[in-house]
């Protein structure tokens, strides 16, 4: 997550949204601009920190999380706010079926690093190995979304995790199980 201190300009944005704000004003939130949305001199991250930072993509992307009782504790449950515009369309004011379970691979992936900082999971590269998602409504274009995810369970090298995208109703129109690999050597 980058500087969580100052506010960004999606934590503005969101804040202005009367269902979000309401989110981002419980107690002990740390939100911040994910780590992905920043682009790598090595090329990691391209399509998040690049390709979909246009205004007609992902327009805002804010994480955010409840800070544990311990700083040792594990995180586990994120959510994530975007606003999504129309050049997503898969179909008029319908985001892209790719888009949506790209957007629910990225949103589980976030509470890696967010653990891994926090000393619960090794500062290693994971990778997805499986990412199932059920389309249970159309997730619209032009509007704001909150994505989240949580750990189901850590067993050695596997990290078993599920997310949803809800409207701001709290419908949920989306869902994903996903599970990520450690890798074993360096890449």
């Amino acid at each position: 997550m980058v500087d969580t201190q100052t506010p960004s300009p999606d934590y503005e944005h969101f804040s202005s949204i009367s269902w979000c704000s309401a989110h981002l004003k419980r107690p002990r939130v740390i939100a911040g601009t994910p780590a992905c949305r920043s682009p790598k001199a090595n090329g990691e991250d391209t399509l998040m920190a690049e390709t979909l930072t246009q205004t007609k993509t992902i327009v805002a992307f804010l994480e955010f999380y409840e800070e544990p009782p311990s700083p040792t504790d594990r995180v586990d449950l994120i959510k994530a706010f975007l606003t999504l515009g129309s050049g997503l369309n898969g179909h008029p004011d319908v985001c892209h079926g790719g888009i949506v379970s790209t957007i629910l691979d990225e949103v589980t992936g976030l509470l890696i690093p967010i653990n891994q900082q926090r000393g619960f999971m090794p500062d290693i590269p994971y990778f997805t190995a499986y990412l199932n998602v059920t389309f249970l409504r159309p997730v619209p274009t032009c509007a704001t979304i909150l994505a989240q995810a949580k750990i189901v369970k850590v067993q050695g090298r596997k990290y078993f995790a599920e997310g949803w995208i809800e409207d701001s109703d709290g419908t949920i129109l989306a869902r994903a199980e996903v599970l990520y690999l450690a890798v074993k050597s360096a890449l």
